[in-house]
């Protein structure tokens, strides 16, 4: 009897050994991977040039959400894309041109993390953002844009956006 619970003991364990992980991986190295994500926003990025909508936001998950510089602007990709729409249709959108980035993934090689510094016609900003591999496509799930500004300018800027700010979290808050 001892030998059937044995036995039985081991079946199950295999059996829980051998249930298939809800978590996807690639058999991408991390070097392919960044590769792939350095691509992918050199072409997003030329298509906002180019005013390429397709290719713009083709590469957006349709649950992304992107963040602008002004604090209403947190859009969902519908509401970016109905925004953005107008820039687009004139051939071109924004020029931004990476010049610096980092580029992290998860073990399991689905998940990527990213920033990276930008030259536009704001002057330094950091782009930041999350892509995800669902059946084999790299999809954005998350972008946020900021203008950089060097600490010696704080004081500035703070006074500068004094009186939006205010406005703004009057506004926030009433809600």
């Amino acid at each position: 009897m001892s030998r059937y619970y044995y036995c039985l003991l081991v079946a199950v364990a295999l059996l829980i050994s051998c249930e298939p992980s809800n978590e996807q991986t690639t058999t991408q190295s991390i070097d392919e991977i960044k590769s792939d994500i350095v691509s992918l926003l050199d072409k997003w990025h030329v298509a906002a040039a180019e005013g390429d909508f397709e290719a713009y936001f083709g590469t957006m998950d349709s649950r992304s959400i992107f963040i602008g510089t002004d604090a209403t602007e947190n859009w969902s990709k519908q509401a970016f894309a109905d925004f953005s729409k107008p820039y687009f249709d004139k051939g071109r959108a924004w020029d931004f041109k990476p010049f610096n980035r980092n580029i992290y993934a998860s073990e399991s090689g689905t998940v990527v993390w990213f920033d990276e510094l930008l030259k536009t016609w704001m002057g330094t900003c950091i782009g930041s953002g999350v892509f995800e591999k669902t059946e084999g496509q790299w999809r954005m799930k998350h972008y946020v844009l900021s203008i950089k500004i060097p600490n010696e300018s704080v004081q500035e800027v703070i006074k500068a956006k004094g009186v939006q700010d205010s406005l703004f979290l009057n506004q926030y808050e009433k809600q």
